[in-house]
């Protein structure tokens, strides 16, 4: 994809927001709206995994926790904006992925760091699944899409990281 996933939060300047409503079908539209809801949903839950399975002591895992729950943050940041840009407003129901994802991270982090890094590679393959399906069927405009697409590569990235600490490196 040609994406950097080193990068944990592109720069964003003022001129990047922009009111974006116009131009498209209304069909295309209501696609639009519900995959920035789903996308805006599940990356809440993936911030609360990652927040819940980030321990107190310092290691390797709780430093590639804390990137990854930081890099989350971003992709729910970008969606929020997106929603707004288009003029629609987050669900008044996402309260319910923070909490699965808060119960998924905790559960995951007591039954231990194998278990946790399992739940991350389940998570993140969920998601590069999803991204691609979004991807595929909605008619996206440029902007979007490639904010869409490096969110796709980033989690990628989480799967390999993960993967790696699951064969014991990192």
């Amino acid at each position: 994809m040609g994406y950097d996933t080193g990068v944990i939060r592109p720069e964003m300047r003022d001129a990047d927001v922009r009111l974006r409503a116009g131009g498209a079908s209304s069909a295309d539209l209501r696609r639009m709206k519900k995959g920035l809801l789903a996308l805006h949903t599940l990356e809440l839950m993936a911030v609360n995994i990652y927040r819940c399975q980030i321990a107190r002591h310092p290691s390797a895992l709780n430093r590639a926790l804390i990137a990854a729950m930081c890099n989350e943050m971003t992709h729910l940041q970008d969606f929020q904006v997106k929603l707004y840009e288009y003029g629609w407003r987050p669900s008044p129901l996402r309260w319910v992925y923070g909490l699965a994802g808060s119960v998924l991270g905790l559960g995951s982090r007591l039954m231990g760091e194998k278990t946790a890094l399992k739940m991350g590679v389940w998570v993140e393959t969920k998601a590069v699944r999803h991204y691609s399906e979004l991807l595929g069927r909605i008619a996206w405009d440029e902007e979007t899409r490639s904010i869409i697409e490096k969110n796709q590569a980033d989690e990628y990235g989480h799967v390999e990281r993960w993967m790696a600490f699951l064969r014991g490196g990192e």
